[in-house]
């Protein structure tokens, strides 16, 4: 028997070597990982034995949705698992911007502050909020319709700055938000002693002031979701962490009841609420998916662990380093120049299962100031859950990797990526 089954994929026994020291290395790391996704597994099977999950509620509904059992058996599932009063799972919410806006214009009225406290939100929120590129001058976003907003960063850390949050609440502040994943930005995740700190400073200035949490990328990385740490509202996607790979769109809410409520009134109408929304046979996908989400997250952040480590090994700068906490499973890696980096991608995207005959080219992509490679070959479009790596072609090189539904696709292609590394080098 061979004893380097990577040969068919011109590794080297050198590189094979190198990813055996790392393995080695962060066998510690793994060990923690393996840990938490055992307590989080533990939670969901309790979770769906606890609700009575039958059969009978795989199916779905259609037309107006009335009566979905499955659906709110599954939203039943989430509020028990995020700690929260109630919960909103529909399959017909496309995204994560989608549903975080719906929060947004449900819980705020035109007058109130939304305070960002973990800095700037993302691009595509950014303009939904009304504070992109050209700041005020996007119809229909929050500021549009007379809400304010205000941001305060982070600390060099990446932790909250409590003294800067305390100083910035005023009459007019309604919510506090934070995005707890890094994104497409070089800080580190939040996790959750950090929302524990904010929502302990927010509710001892004034409890009805209401915290909400960009969840997106961060389920099931650690043992406590945002509502039981004392969070009022999270939201995320089911294209990420939650949907376990599975769930081909969707999104959930996640909080007080009343809140949620008015939430799915944002996302179908007045009076309507959470009572319409068929399944549309999808029930089934989104119960196995949340099922699989344990695991597939810790498969994606031994993937993640791994690559910071084989990387920063072959002279990248990894972030955050391979034996960091997480809250998110986004791993960053600055690379040396830009034919490291698009060399990169293109090894994601060769160890695709969809589109692995497709090499990536750099692009003009709008909203960018420079252009942007990109590497997703997956069974769902965006879906972040599943292994992919982007970002601009520019100093400092950096590529935003996230996902993985399974540990050896993103250890073959981070192999591959070193072994065209090192054959630069001879």
């Amino acid at each position: 028997m061979n004893s380097n089954p990577y040969t068919q994929y011109g590794i080297s026994d050198a590189v094979v070597q190198m990813a055996s020291e790392a393995m080695t290395t962060a066998s510690s790391v793994f060990q923690r990982i393996e840990e938490i996704r055992e307590i989080n597994q533990l939670r969901v099977l309790d979770a769906f034995r606890e609700v009575h999950f039958a059969e009978a509620h795989l199916g779905g509904t259609t037309g107006y949705g009335y009566d979905d059992m499955g659906r709110e058996k599954i939203e039943e599932m989430y509020a028990r698992l995020f700690g929260a009063e109630a919960a909103y799972v529909r399959i017909q919410v496309t995204c994560g911007t989608q549903i975080l806006v719906a929060c947004l214009f449900g819980i705020l009225k035109p007058g109130e502050e939304l305070l960002a406290v973990s800095g700037r939100p993302y691009d595509t929120l950014a303009s939904a909020l009304g504070i992109g590129k050209d700041e005020g001058d996007f119809t229909g976003s929050l500021l549009d319709y007379g809400m304010k907003y205000n941001e305060v960063q982070l600390k060099e850390d990446g932790s909250p700055d409590l003294e800067a949050i305390r100083a910035a609440i005023r009459p007019e502040t309604k919510v506090v938000f934070l995005q707890k994943s890094k994104g497409y930005t070089s800080r580190r995740c939040l996790r959750a002693e950090d929302i524990k700190a904010v929502v302990d400073l927010v509710k001892s200035i004034s409890k009805d002031i209401i915290v909400f949490v960009d969840n997106c990328y961060g389920e099931f990385v650690e043992t406590q979701e945002p509502c039981a740490l004392g969070v009022d509202l999270c939201a995320g996607s089911l294209i990420k962490n939650a949907g376990g790979g599975i769930c081909p769109s969707g999104a959930y809410v996640c909080g007080r009841k009343d809140l949620v409520e008015r939430v799915a009134e944002r996302v179908t109408a007045p009076g309507l609420g959470s009572h319409v929304g068929p399944s549309l046979g999808f029930n089934r996908q989104i119960a196995q998916g949340l099922f699989m989400a344990p695991h597939v997250v810790a498969e994606a952040l031994k993937g993640a662990v791994f690559a910071a480590k084989m990387l920063e090994m072959a002279g990248c700068r990894p972030e955050p380093a391979y034996d960091a906490l997480r809250g998110d499973i986004v791993q960053s890696v600055a690379f040396p120049n830009a034919e490291q980096m698009v060399n990169f991608c293109r090894n994601v995207q060769s160890c695709s299962p969809v589109d692995s005959f497709v090499a990536p080219e750099p692009w003009a992509m709008p909203g960018y100031d420079a252009e942007v490679v990109m590497a997703a070959g997956s069974f769902v479009q965006g879906a972040s859950i599943e292994f992919s790596a982007d970002g601009p072609v520019k100093p400092p090189y950096l590529v935003y990797m996230q996902g993985g539904l399974v540990f050896e696709q993103v250890k073959l292609a981070v192999m591959m990526a070193v072994e065209k590394m090192m054959e630069s080098k001879d």
